[in-house]
């Protein structure tokens, strides 16, 4: 496969599989333009042949539309990938070990950072102490952030350079604090260095047939240079295309950011894994129901604001108090503005992990999108996982429903929250299709569609994120095993290769078979990854 496909181009790909509505048995495609022009058999291909700048043989490929990740921390994804990751150490001994060869690699960085750490993975469950990380870097400044991003372990010298008044305490920082921190270490970061984590993480989502990626940005989250610069970035430099949103209660900010909506992880309230997440009854493993942020009114403010200015509101909910509150403030919205209103403008819920059938009921009704992550049940579900220690089993259960969330007709978007879990989205759709609690599990399309189709309609595109004429051209090349065809009589155990069913195929994700692997990338019509060798 070449490299020299451009928006301007007119190209045919032949001899492959194309999953298209169009025409389920498609094996070959032109784009025109930066558009789909047509779908069809390898016969009809001919036609074509003559009048194309270039022929692409897909030599048994699978063509899909790209995978859009409806939320994502770019700045914060490309620092990870860059910087320490401590997702993958065993024990508390081992993350220390990993600071002290980083802090010896990085002898020239103002401020050290790190993601990923969790005690809750580790035999004795505790974080480094502030005492340990001092020792591990000599004394410099060093960011942890713990894996949800809602808490960190810091070391003393980074509290020093942070604004004063700060907990000095030994444990995480959480809230304000860990704002406060947070930004202090970021605020190191220069223009280059940052503009660089943003292109690599860009590229290791178009590696991975991610075209479009949701920015969910915000002042407690990086900064209003950030979030215009990776915008200016994406606009400016091939790569996925970027979605802005800013998490404030500031209509004329986020319009003049150049966000589509105030919106993304505008807190109602933290995370479970941090004890923050807002509960109606306590934590089965601490005395407290969490933390809120915002309750029904100030949600039900700022819906009417954003509706009333035509874009999109958002919330970050987790805990089922802070969904309630969420539920609530958009239905008083809804009496003041009209539910028409209210529902065509989309508004969305991040996470929206502890629902009951009243509130995903709500969901339907007040036409809200549930952006969620369904990669947060296969790190921390079951009965053994995070949910089950902070929740009891039992409402640990009932997280992440979204069978009955599409059952009800509640629109999905599929992300990662990179870099909470990481990108990779046939591993996304494999947690959704095989979630730890069978009830909740959804089948290979739906999650699929979640995962491309999903992503464009929570931003008000219903024409795209599919392969038909007239479409943006946004899609990726697959290597792969056998397709098949679930039986939607049974979502996971039987599968139907039955040609007849008409129904375009997707690849077995059964847990323990490899997952596609992508040979090439197009956003727009424009080239964007093309796996090396290809």
């Amino acid at each position: 496969m070449s490299e020299s496909t451009t928006p301007s181009s007119t190209v045919l790909l032949r001899r492959g599989e194309v999953h298209s509505p169009a025409d389920p048995f498609a094996t070959a495609m032109v784009v025109e333009r930066g558009q789909v022009a047509w779908v069809g058999s390898e016969g009809a291909a001919d036609a074509f042949a003559d009048g194309v700048d270039e022929v692409i043989d897909l030599d048994g490929a699978l063509v899909t539309p790209a995978f859009t990740d409806a939320h994502v921390h770019t700045t914060a994804t490309g620092l990870a990938l860059t910087g320490l990751d401590l997702s993958g150490a065993p024990t508390r001994e081992a993350a220390l070990a990993l600071v002290r060869d980083f802090a010896a690699a990085r002898p020239d960085d103002r401020v050290l950072l790190g993601h990923g750490w969790d005690a809750a993975r580790w035999p004795d469950g505790q974080p480094p102490t502030r005492a340990e990380l001092d020792a591990a870097t000599g004394g410099r400044p060093l960011y942890l952030s713990r894996i949800d991003v809602h808490s960190a372990v810091v070391t003393t010298a980074l509290l020093d350079l942070a604004p004063g008044g700060l907990a000095r305490g030994d444990g995480p920082l959480t809230g304000d604090d860990h704002h406060a921190v947070r930004a202090a270490a970021l605020g190191a970061v220069t223009p280059a260095q940052r503009a660089g984590a943003q292109r690599a993480a860009l590229a290791h989502a178009a590696s991975l047939g991610i075209g479009t990626v949701h920015e969910c940005a915000g002042p407690e989250i990086s900064s209003e240079d950030d979030l215009t610069g990776l915008l200016r970035l994406s606009a400016e430099e091939p790569g996925p295309r970027v979605i802005g949103y800013w998490a404030e209660q500031d209509v004329d900010k986020a319009r003049e950011l150049g966000a589509v909506g105030a919106a993304g992880d505008l807190f109602v309230d933290g995370s479970l894994g941090s004890h923050t997440a807002c509960l109606h009854q306590p934590y089965a493993d601490a005395g407290h129901t969490g933390t809120a942020h915002l309750d029904a009114s100030a949600v039900a403010a700022h819906v009417v604001a954003c509706t009333e200015a035509g874009l999109q509101a958002g919330f970050h909910a987790i805990g089922d108090a802070a969904v309630t509150a969420v539920v609530e403030g958009v239905r008083a919205a809804a009496d003041k503005v009209g539910l028409a209103r209210v529902r065509a403008a989309r508004h969305r819920i991040e996470h929206a992990e502890m629902l009951t059938p009243e509130t995903v009921a709500a969901f339907a009704e007040l036409g809200l999108t549930a952006s969620v992550q369904p990669a947060f049940d296969a790190l921390w579900g079951g009965e053994d996982g995070m949910y089950a220690q902070r929740l009891g089993t039992e409402r640990a259960r009932t997280l992440n429903p979204y069978a009955a969330l599409l059952r009800a007709g509640v629109p999905l978007a599929f992300g990662s929250d990179s870099p909470v879990t990481p990108l990779d989205p046939w591993g996304t759709v494999r947690a959704a299709a095989f979630h730890r609690t069978p009830e909740h599990r959804v089948s290979v399309r739906a999650a699929f569609t979640a995962h491309t189709r999903g992503g464009w309609r929570a931003i008000g595109r219903d024409d795209a994120g599919v392969l038909v004429p007239g479409v943006p051209a946004d899609y990726a090349v697959w290597r792969t095993g056998d397709l098949v065809v679930q039986a939607p009589d049974d979502r996971v155990a039987r599968w139907s290769t039955d040609p007849r069913s008409g129904t375009p195929g997707l690849p077995d994700l059964t847990p323990g078979r490899d997952l596609p692997v992508c040979l090439r990338t197009v956003v727009g019509g424009r080239t964007v990854f093309v796996q090396p060798g290809e």
